[in-house]
């Protein structure tokens, strides 16, 4: 339960941190990888060195690995805040649950892992309800107006976003097996607070003091939501808590209606209620084959 609830927090302040940043209207999407990225490095390294694991999180042997990460995971933040800039919240939170599926796909072509017919055709079905919540605004690029024009690059932008997190989350799977998650922390809020900065002569704007404070504060919230996060898988198995990453679906609604005035439409509710109940299949079914192998290898193992 402890797990469940940690898990649940960091999903709170992980929407409280888009909100914010969403809020900060005006500030160009490289600009918000930025607070967002080195604003988060206090809060990690207070947790970290009252743990005494901040010394202990800056060693590395793959700095080349951390660095890749950084840069695919830096795009994909890039391209979601230009998603949340140019959407609702609700629907630029359902087209980021395509990672999830997207990850299954390419751990079958690139881990060349086994899978089966029943997370293909969760995945296929999750596309499908990314498609639906996409629809309305991709095919409002044919009336030609700015704002038809605007969501259209939004909506293209939130799945590229997705496409470039799941590379990201494969990489960070090599990662753990050499690299403590401190360190992998560490060194992406590191680099992607570098890279945002190649950015800055594309149209940086000097921040009002009301924006700075979003800024800023957006920026705290995403490293005590990593934080949050990275506790809740000390107390509990990450297939337990997995499907709690998709209660973010519902605050942003609510969230979206009461703050930013946005009002779901019926393609997001349809769209995202396919798309978070495939991403749950596919937990729940790598949780199933997770035990089957596990008692396949304690069968195999000598007695004795």
């Amino acid at each position: 339960m402890r797990g469940i609830g940690l898990k649940v927090a960091s999903v709170a302040v992980f929407v409280l941190m888009m909100s914010l940043l969403k809020a900060a209207e005006g500030v160009p999407p490289g600009q918000l990888v930025f607070f967002r990225s080195f604003f988060a490095i206090f809060p990690i390294a207070v947790f970290l060195a009252w743990r005494g694991q901040l010394v202990d999180g800056l060693k590395t042997a793959n700095p080349g690995g951390h660095f890749m990460r950084g840069i695919i995971g830096t795009v994909s933040m890039g391209l979601n805040f230009v998603a949340l800039t140019s959407l609702p919240l609700p629907e630029a939170t359902s087209i980021g649950y395509a990672a999830p599926l997207i990850i299954v796909a390419l751990s079958a072509i690139i881990l060349k892992e086994r899978v089966w017919l029943y997370r293909w055709s969760a995945v296929v079905i999750g596309l499908i309800g990314v498609l639906i919540v996409m629809w309305p605004r991709l095919t409002l690029f044919s009336d030609g107006s700015p704002a038809g024009h605007r969501e259209m690059i939004g909506a293209a932008a939130a799945f590229l976003g997705a496409c470039c997190a799941a590379f990201a989350m494969l990489q960070v799977r090599r990662l753990v097996m050499s690299e403590k998650t401190a360190t992998i922390v560490i060194y992406f809020s590191l680099t992607s607070s570098v890279l945002a900065l190649v950015t800055l002569p594309f149209g940086w704007v000097w921040p009002t003091p009301q924006q700075a404070a979003l800024l800023v504060g957006a920026g705290f919230a995403g490293g005590v939501a990593q934080i949050l996060l990275t506790s809740s898988y000390r107390h509990a198995d990450m297939s337990i808590i997995a499907p709690f990453e998709y209660a973010s679906l519902i605050l942003a609604i609510i969230v979206g209606y009461a703050v930013f005035a946005e009002v779901p439409t019926i393609e997001m509710l349809v769209g995202g209620v396919i798309v978070v109940g495939s991403g749950i299949f596919v937990i729940v079914r790598e949780h199933q084959l997770g035990l089957a192998r596990a008692k396949a290898k304690e069968a195999s193992t000598p007695q004795g």
